[in-house]
C-alpha cells in the first residue's frame, strides 16, 4: 500500500467536452446531473482546433469555425438548463485540438465527462480517439458516458478493485456513491489463469491466492466504511476466466463503474490496460477512470 497520506476526496467541478455529436450532448446532459448532485459548476468546452487549422484556412474560414464553436456551446447550454434551470455554467471555445484542448482545461482539479462516440466514429461500441486520449492521459478522474441516457437507475455504485493498493482511488468511488445516496459495491475478479504459469501451480497455492484475495478486498470494504461510515459498502470476490467480461456484465446492473488507472510505462504512451479498454468500449454505464495516485493529491487528511 503507498505510503503517501489518503485523503478524502471532495468530488470537483465537472467540465465536458461537446463536439455536436449525440453521443457529446449525451454526456452533456449526464455531467450536468452529475454537477447538480455535487453542487459544483459545469463547465461546458469545445476545442475548435483553430490554431491548426489556421495552416491551410483563411481568415473567413476560421471565423466561421469559431462561430460554429461558439454557436454549439450555446445550444448545449440551452439543453443543460432546460433540465436544471438553476446549475451554474460556464463555457469556453478553446483554439487547441481537441485532446490538447479538454487536457488543458481539465487541469488538476476537476472531472472530465466525454460522449462514447465522437463525430469522427464507426460505430456505437467503439470510443472516438479523443476520448480515448483523455482517459489514457488525464491527471484527473474521466468519465465515458455510455448506456441509455434515460434508462432506470440501478441504485449503486461499482468499484473494480483488486487488492490494498487501490484505497486511494477506491475514496473516490465512495464518494460518489455517497452524494447519489446509494450503496457502494467492491468487485474483485479473481482469475485462475493469470495464477497459472508454465509450471503447474498446485491446487493449495491456488486456494490460498484465492482466500488472500478475499481478505484484501474486505479489508478494503472496512476502510471504506471507516472513511464513510454512513455508506452502505458491500464486497465480492467473483471467480472467472474472463476479467473484462465480468466487469461488463456486471455495469448493467449499475449506475457507474469506476476503476483505477496505472501510470504510463516510463510516462510515455497511453496507460489504459485491455480491462478498461474492454469496460469504456462495451460497459453498459458510464465508465469512472480514475487516476492510481488521486487519493494521495492535496485534500484534508483525516
Amino acid at each position: 500500500m503507498s505510503s503517501e497520506p489518503l485523503v478524502r476526496p471532495e468530488l470537483p467541478d465537472v467540465l465536458v467536452g461537446v463536439d455536436g455529436s449525440p453521443s457529446a450532448r449525451t454526456g452533456a446532459l449526464w455531467a450536468a446531473a452529475e454537477a447538480d448532485r455535487r453542487s459544483r459548476p459545469l463547465h461546458l468546452v469545445h476545442a475548435a482546433d483553430t490554431d491548426r487549422r489556421a495552416y491551410w484556412s483563411d481568415a473567413e474560414a476560421i471565423q466561421a469555425v469559431r462561430e460554429t464553436g461558439r454557436d454549439l456551446l450555446a445550444v448545449t447550454e440551452a439543453a443543460v438548463r432546460e433540465c436544471f434551470p438553476d446549475l451554474v455554467v460556464t463555457r469556453l471555445l478553446d483554439r487547441r485540438e481537441p485532446l490538447d484542448g479538454l487536457l488543458e482545461a481539465a487541469g488538476h482539479e476537476k472531472t472530465v465527462v466525454v460522449g462514447n462516440r465522437g463525430l469522427g466514429g464507426f460505430s456505437a461500441l467503439l470510443l472516438g480517439s479523443v476520448g480515448l486520449g483523455v482517459a489514457a492521459r488525464a491527471d484527473v478522474p474521466v468519465v465515458v458516458v455510455r448506456g441509455g441516457a434515460d434508462g432506470p437507475e440501478a441504485g449503486s455504485v461499482t468499484a473494480a478493485v483488486r487488492d490494498a493498493d487501490d484505497l486511494g482511488w477506491l475514496l473516490l468511488a465512495a464518494a460518489e456513491a455517497d452524494v447519489r445516496k446509494v450503496p457502494l459495491r467492491l468487485l474483485s475478479v479473481w482469475n485462475i489463469l493469470t495464477h497459472v504459469g508454465d509450471v503447474a501451480t498446485m491446487l493449495d497455492d491456488l486456494d490460498a491466492a484465492a482466500h488472500r484475495r478475499v481478505r484484501e478486498v474486505k479489508t478494503l470494504a472496512d476502510r471504506v466504511r471507516e472513511w464513510y461510515p454512513d455508506l452502505t459498502v458491500a464486497h465480492h470476490v467473483e471467480t472467472g476466466t474472463s476479467t473484462p467480461g465480468i466487469l461488463v456484465d456486471a455495469s448493467a446492473h449499475t449506475d457507474l463503474i469506476v476503476m483505477g488507472r496505472g501510470h504510463r510505462p516510463l510516462g510515455v504512451g497511453p496507460s489504459l490496460g485491455r480491462v478498461a479498454h474492454a469496460l469504456i468500449h462495451h460497459a453498459h454505464c458510464p465508465v469512472e477512470i480514475v487516476p492510481v495516485d488521486f487519493g494521495t493529491r492535496g485534500g484534508d487528511t483525516a
